[in-house]
């Protein structure tokens, strides 16, 4: 009962210092432990048991909200549980070194004098493939690659752990990332064409080859397998035996025989997709036909599945981006007609079209905060979104916590001051007006016009012309072009020469008070 308490306050993600890594993974292992009675047979790990996969995708969406946040070292630390657990699982693997790329800021290289921590795990990793400790392999093969992810030993002792396990996709995202490393590796290059000849992506392997044909050339080996693989393509992608008796067949129905070659990318991926129907890649590559073919609809319809069969975050993260792009494309199209055909008709249709965009661009942030309570970049799209659509409050609470993050700070304080404004709160927004001036940083040009002139307008309408003027005028000195600031620059002098000519006539008017018995005449 304590277990599940503490693991769900972990997975929901109420729990994300290091401390509560550290719980979360101690959980997993012990959870693993116990529902897992399977042992690796002849050094092979054993087949995950269907208790032991749940806990392994839980873990696997816990590290993906992690990695979300920038928190890579423990999000490397929970995919590798991933990895370990369900080593030929080719989506862990691949959120594993993604994860690990953008914590180096893919510099080729990872840890600074990594060789020295790298040294020890290599040698137990060359002791664990001499032994076929295939286990100890991609335990070992892990925690190197948490220190630089592009050694070229540490990935092929893994690739070579995967091709004796049977994980070819798995050992396919491992080459490729070694061919990232070093792209003319002559020997990486084969090895790769002949894992994607194994999967059956025949158009990447024959590539692949030809890659070992202008690396090597006069390489015996590139032109036969280039050759012995378009037969194997045609056989079957076409649908064809050896024989040939089902061209015979086809041909002699009055059907049309489709070659490989006659086959668009579009038709390739549609077939690859139900071969492989868990490679988000494939999905993602073919919505992207959908779209450009503008084919909205079928291209979310498509993501749909892709996150029905795979529950991946990510594929829901597509499904909702092609539906703001289609809700985008659609504002586009209302806009371009009413400024060909301006009429009530035409503005309205485009004035729905906006409302609908910004209604479902506020569903999507506010799933997005809600699965990513500690993301700031969302909780800041979150409070636009709800500014949008005139839900201030809502709006004010999300930036507050968004304005610490110090690169949208200033940003953050110009749009509370705008919400403030709008909600007649006219002192807190004039502060907020402020404190951006003094926080964006003059590299930031738009903005920081924006907030002067938010300053310079709402100090105009309290009657604080000093303060107007001063705002006023450092915005011309930006931009004097910049929307009406000539006019509001005469507007504040002509109030404050009132002003001082109200106080010059009262001034005047004071009459001198003379002491008793002494009137004037």
């Amino acid at each position: 009962m304590v277990i599940g308490k503490i693991w769900k306050e972990v997975v929901v993600g109420r729990d994300q210092t290091a401390g509560g890594v550290k719980n979360f993974l101690f959980l997993v292992e012990a959870k693993m432990a116990s529902e897992t009675p399977a042992q690796a047979v002849g050094n092979v790990p054993p087949e995950p048991s269907p208790a032991k996969r749940k806990r392994l995708k839980e873990c696997f969406e816990y590290g993906n909200r992690i990695a979300a946040q920038e928190n890579f070292d423990y999000a490397a630390d929970v995919y590798t549980e991933c990895i370990v657990g369900e080593p030929g699982n080719a989506l862990y693997v691949q959120a594993f070194l993604s994860n690990l790329k953008k914590k180096f800021n893919n510099n080729k290289r990872g840890q600074a004098l990594g060789f020295f921590k790298l040294a020890p795990l290599k040698a137990a990793l060359k002791k664990a493939v001499h032994s076929k400790d295939w286990v100890n392999v991609f335990r070992i093969g892990a925690e190197a690659l948490k220190i630089n992810p592009w050694d070229t030993g540490v990935l092929t002792a893994l690739s070579q752990a995967c091709e004796q396990c049977g994980y070819h996709e798995a050992q396919l995202v491992y080459l490729k990332q070694a061919l990232d490393a070093n792209p003319k590796d002559v020997e990486m290059c084969r090895r790769c064409a002949r894992t994607l000849a194994e999967l059956k992506l025949y158009d990447q392997a024959i590539a692949m080859w030809h890659k070992v044909e202008q690396l090597k050339p006069n390489d015996p080996e590139a032109p036969k397998a280039i050759a012995d693989l378009t037969v194997r393509k045609t056989i079957e992608v076409g649908g064809y035996d050896e024989t040939g008796e089902s061209r015979r067949r086809i041909e002699a129905a009055g059907g049309e025989v489709r070659t490989p070659d006659a086959l668009s990318r579009r038709d390739r991926l549609e077939m690859e997709i139900k071969r492989q129907p868990t490679n988000l890649p494939l999905y993602y590559e073919l919505a992207e036909i959908y779209v450009r073919d503008g084919e909205y609809a079928r291209a979310e319809q498509l993501m749909a599945k892709a996150y029905e069969i795979t529950k991946d975050v990510a594929a829901k993260e597509k499904l909702e981006d092609l539906q703001l792009r289609r809700l985008r494309q659609a504002l586009a199209e209302a806009e371009k007609e009413y400024r060909s055909n301006p009429s009530d008709q035409t503005k309205q249709k485009m004035v729905a079209a906006q409302k609908a965009l910004w209604s479902k661009e506020l569903e999507v942030y506010k799933d997005r905060v809600e699965r990513f309570p500690n993301n700031l970049a969302f909780r800041f799209e979150l409070g636009v979104r709800y500014q949008l659509n005139e839900m201030y409050e809502e709006a004010i609470k999300q930036y507050q916590i968004a304005q610490t993050d110090p690169r949208r700070k200033g940003v953050c304080l110009l749009n509370l001051g705008q919400c403030f404004e709008k909600i007649g709160q006219h002192r807190l927004a004039m502060k907020h007006f402020e404190d951006a001036v003094q926080e964006i940083s003059d590299r930031d040009a738009e903005n920081k016009k924006r907030a002067l002139y938010s300053a310079a307008v709402l100090a105009y309408r309290l009657k604080d012309y000093r303060k107007a003027e001063q705002h006023a005028s450092a915005l011309a000195a930006m931009d004097y072009s910049y929307r009406n600031v000539g006019e509001l620059l005469d507007k504040i002098a002509k109030r404050l020469e009132a002003q001082r000519g109200a106080a010059t006539a009262e001034e005047e008017a004071v009459e001198v008070e003379l002491p008793p018995g002494q009137d004037e005449e």
